[in-house]
């Protein structure tokens, strides 16, 4: 269960919120601007206070404390056991798809890292990309990377930023449903953040509903975006 507390402001934006997230899969949803890649950002440890910004935040999971700014306490992302995958790969361009999916684990011997790389470029459907640059990566091939290095060292919390954008529909469902079965079977809690409705609907998660920083309601995507699947439905009647 992922508890959160988040009251941050980035010059005239204001993001506040707090729930428990108890769904093994949970999408937040909201219109561009509405607040999500910061929700995210905070989540995996990567905004602090800085010039003209604050960010007040109490987040658990599963009972353990990873931020707690009254008492001054802030997991480094290291430490939080959390993989964010954003919609832009931000692979390191020196670095083989290989040595990319190893970069978290210089703790493990080189026999066990290579069969983990191997295990997660399989997952993520990747394996003939283990000799490549980044640079000769398309823009889908990239995202299956990146998540291939998420996943590696084995988080308990996955924070996806609109990360299958580069994928088309058919590439990205067939990857989230074998992503699914994956992260159910190892435990691991995951976030979606997207603009798009049909990734909710897809993959009956419970949604958090994100509207100009606030959040307006948590639940099933039928109840919760029921306004956004009547828009939709109305559209594709247009002639």
């Amino acid at each position: 269960m992922l508890e959160l507390a988040l009251n941050a402001r980035r010059g005239s934006f204001h993001l506040e919120v707090e729930c428990r997230l108890a769904s093994d899969w949970t999408v937040i949803f909201g219109h561009s601007g509405a607040g999500k890649s910061t929700l995210l950002r905070l989540l995996a440890g990567l905004d602090r206070n800085s010039r003209g910004e604050t960010a007040n935040a109490r987040i658990a999971l599963d009972g353990r404390l990873l931020t707690d700014s009254a008492s001054g306490k802030w997991l480094k992302p290291g430490r939080r056991q959390t993989g964010l995958v954003a919609q832009h790969s931000s692979l390191f361009p020196h670095l083989s798809v290989e040595a990319n999916v190893a970069y978290g684990l210089a703790g493990l011997d080189r026999n066990l890292r290579a069969t983990r790389v191997a295990e997660m470029l399989e997952l993520v459907d990747a394996t003939s990309l283990v000799n490549r640059r980044p640079q000769d990566l398309s823009g889908g091939q990239a995202q299956r990377v990146a998540l291939a290095r998420a996943l590696a060292p084995g988080p308990r919390l996955l924070l996806l930023d609109e990360p299958f954008s580069a994928l088309d529909g058919t590439a990205s469902d067939a990857l989230v449903d074998r992503l699914q079965v994956w992260l159910r079977a190892n435990s691991v809690q995951t976030v979606l953040a997207t603009h798009d409705a049909t990734d909710a609907f897809s993959t009956g998660a419970e949604v958090a509903l994100l509207r100009e920083g606030h959040l307006a309601a948590v639940g099933p995507a039928a109840e919760v975006l029921q306004d956004e699947r009547e828009r939709i439905a109305r559209r594709l009647k247009t002639p």
